[in-house]
C-alpha cells in the first residue's frame, strides 16, 4: 500500500460555519476516508508542530496531498523547503485547488502560479483530455460539479508534461485543471477542484481521480542518481 499524508490548513472548517457544515471533520478527513481503502493514510494540519510535516513524516510518506487557502504565508519556509526537497528525492506531490499558491508548489514550479477566479457557485464540466493517462482510469469523458468556484486562464505555471483535465465553466471560462510534472525524481499532479464550501471531495469522480493520482505519483525504483566529483 502507498503511504499517503493528507495535509490541510484546517482553518475554514473551524472558523466558517458554511465550511464546517460541508466538512465537519475537516477536508483532510474526507479525503483520507476516500483513500483509506486502498492506501495507508495519515493526516497533518497547519497548527501542529512543524505543521505535522517533520523530517520523519516526510521521509516515510510516498505521496503528499496538500490543501491550503488562506494561510499560505503561515507555512514555515523551512517546512516548505523540506517538502520541495523530498519531492526532488522522489516523493509524490498532489496540490489541490488553491494550493496552487502554496509555498511548496510555487517553489517547485518557479513561477507566480497566479490565475483568475470567481466564487459564484456555478457549474463546472471537468473534461478528460488525455484518456490514456493512468489518472483518467475508470472515468467517464467528463465530471460534472454542479456548484464550484471558477478558476480561469491565464494560469501562470510551466507547460505541463501531460495535461489530463480541462475545465469549462458556465461563465465560458476554461482552465487547465489536471497538470502533471516531473521535478527531480518526484511526480507532481496539480488538481483544481476543491473549494471549501462545496462538497467537491464527496464526488465519486473526484475521489476516483485522487485515488488514481496517488497511485501514479507514488515513487518508483528508477536508477540511482549521483552528484559531485567523480574519480
Amino acid at each position: 500500500m502507498v503511504a499517503v499524508t493528507v495535509w490541510n490548513e484546517y482553518r475554514h472548517e473551524r472558523e466558517d460555519s458554511d465550511a464546517a457544515a460541508v466538512y465537519p471533520n475537516g477536508i483532510h478527513e474526507t479525503i483520507a476516508e476516500a483513500l483509506a481503502a486502498d492506501h495507508d493514510v495519515r493526516t497533518a494540519t497547519l497548527d501542529e508542530p512543524d505543521h505535522g510535516l517533520t523530517a520523519d513524516v516526510l521521509e516515510t510518506t510516498d505521496v503528499l496531498l496538500w490543501w491550503g487557502h488562506e494561510a499560505h504565508d503561515e507555512v514555515a519556509d523551512g517546512v516548505a523547503e523540506r517538502v520541495r526537497d523530498q519531492v526532488l528525492e522522489g516523493m509524490g506531490f498532489v496540490p489541490l485547488h488553491s494550493a496552487h499558491y502554496s509555498k511548496p508548489f510555487t517553489r517547485l514550479m518557479g513561477t507566480s502560479c497566479r490565475l483568475q477566479y470567481r466564487e459564484d457557485g456555478e457549474t463546472e464540466r471537468l473534461w478528460v483530455v488525455d484518456p490514456g493517462h493512468p489518472i483518467a482510469d475508470g472515468l467517464a469523458e467528463s465530471i460534472t460539479l454542479p456548484e464550484t468556484e471558477m478558476y480561469g486562464e491565464p494560469f501562470d505555471v510551466p507547460e505541463p508534461d501531460r495535461l489530463v483535465f480541462v475545465s469549462w465553466f458556465a461563465g465560458g471560462e476554461v482552465f487547465r485543471s489536471g497538470c502533471c510534472y516531473r521535478r527531480g525524481n518526484g511526480r507532481i499532479f496539480y488538481f483544481r477542484p476543491g473549494h471549501e464550501t462545496y462538497p467537491i471531495y464527496e464526488n465519486e469522480g473526484v475521489q476516483r481521480v485522487l485515488r488514481n493520482a496517488v497511485a501514479w505519483a507514488a515513487p518508483t525504483e528508477g536508477s540511482p542518481r549521483t552528484f559531485g566529483e567523480r574519480e
